[in-house]
């Protein structure tokens, strides 16, 4: 298949630390190291997707306070395609930015939109993925999103129904229904069903499609970065951002356009993807466990590991992030041990394991360990 010069890259790269303490407020997830690879999120997406779209055709939306952290990890970035919000406003207005500079630079544009924190496990099929709705949007005037053939009920994702039940083998297939993380019971009638898909939060579309699409469904995000065209290049773009975003609603994507819009498509796909949200789910999707169920993450080049003693562990988390301390632990099961150069936490292993320490974590006296 052929590569296009007008397809473009939009990762989005928000804050968040429910992976404390090794997220922290300054360096949230899309930063953080992903298992012993030596890699952070954003860098295997960014290196991952240079694979189907050139570098200089990729861009990362991001805050001022992660711009630092953006040109340490993403050195192959052009500064030209750092955009930078001045407050997180959700998807919608950040997509709306990132569409606005792609129009005014190349009004034929066609955009892949992607998180900046997932796991992809099989490069090659997702890749394939990507050339495949890229290609479609092209010729189509459509919003496509990335939907996952789902192997087990999860009430951490969100669900996309497809029209014409399981007996649709069309791909890729109009949108009949987005659902929000559902209930337990509800997840695994989807999973049943052969009619839900996982929502990966990865979209292509044309720029100008999602301009008109913008404009019908949410007219006041549409109308304030309407204008970039006026202001582009000169010494009053950085104003109208500012303004743009202090007027703009906070709002999804989803919630906003695809929820609504009749030119929502789904392309099924079977490659393995995992969105975590914390470490229990990061625990049940991570395929590093060692024959004791443990997922244990040391210093990659730390000469010591040999001397540890992880002694009858099972189930549970370990993570040690400083190099030649001896790690010395015996009999957990189904625990959460992380051992970072200012924190240490223990805790045993379950849903949202940080939900009753993160109000604790925000008093002032603990603001230096956010």
């Amino acid at each position: 298949m052929a590569t296009y010069n007008n397809h473009y890259c939009v990762i989005m790269a928000g804050g968040g630390n429910r992976f404390w303490p090794i997220t922290r407020e300054a360096t949230p997830k899309p930063f953080m190291e992903i298992a012993s690879s030596g890699k952070s999120f954003i860098q295997t997406i960014f290196d991952r997707f240079a694979e189907v779209i050139p570098c200089d055709h990729i861009l990362v939306v991001t805050s001022e306070r992660f711009r630092p952290l953006v040109e340490k990890h993403l050195p192959k970035l052009r500064p030209e395609n750092l955009l930078i919000e001045p407050y997180s406003r959700g998807t919608a207005p950040c997509i709306a930015y990132a569409s606005a500079i792609l129009r005014h630079r190349d009004p034929s544009a066609v955009m892949l939109v992607s998180p900046a924190d997932h796991i992809i496990r099989d490069e090659a099929p997702f890749l394939e993925t990507v050339r495949q709705v890229l290609d479609y949007a092209s010729k189509h005037p459509v919003l496509m999103t990335i939907g996952i053939v789902p192997d087990h009920p999860d009430t951490h994702y969100g669900y996309i129904q497809k029209v014409g039940g399981k007996d649709n083998t069309s791909i890729p297939v109009k949108v009949k229904t987005f659902t929000e993380k559902p209930t337990e019971d509800l997840a695994a009638v989807f999973c049943k069903s052969g009619e839900f898909y996982w929502n990966t939060g990865i979209y292509a579309w044309q720029a100008s499609v999602i301009q008109e699409e913008m404009t019908t469904w949410l007219p006041d995000v549409a109308r304030l970065f309407g204008g970039w065209d006026d202001v582009a290049g000169t010494s009053r773009q950085q104003a109208f951002i500012d303004r743009a975003y202090t007027d703009c609603e906070n709002i999804s994507i989803d919630y906003g356009v695809m929820e609504k819009t009749s030119r929502a498509m789904l392309y099924p796909a079977q490659f393995g993807w995992i969105d975590f949200d914390d470490w229990s789910t990061l625990y049940k999707g991570t395929p590093l466990k060692d024959n004791n169920g443990n997922h244990i993450v040391l210093p990659h080049d730390n000469v010591d590991n040999d001397l540890d003693m992880l002694v009858n562990n099972k189930d549970s988390i370990i993570i040690e992030k400083n190099k030649g301390k001896l790690l010395v632990i015996k009999g957990l099961k189904d625990f959460i041990v992380i051992d970072t150069d200012d924190v240490l936490l223990i805790c045993p292993r379950v849903e949202n394991p940080l939900k009753e320490l993160m109000p604790k974590l925000a008093m002032p006296r603990y603001d230096k360990f956010r």
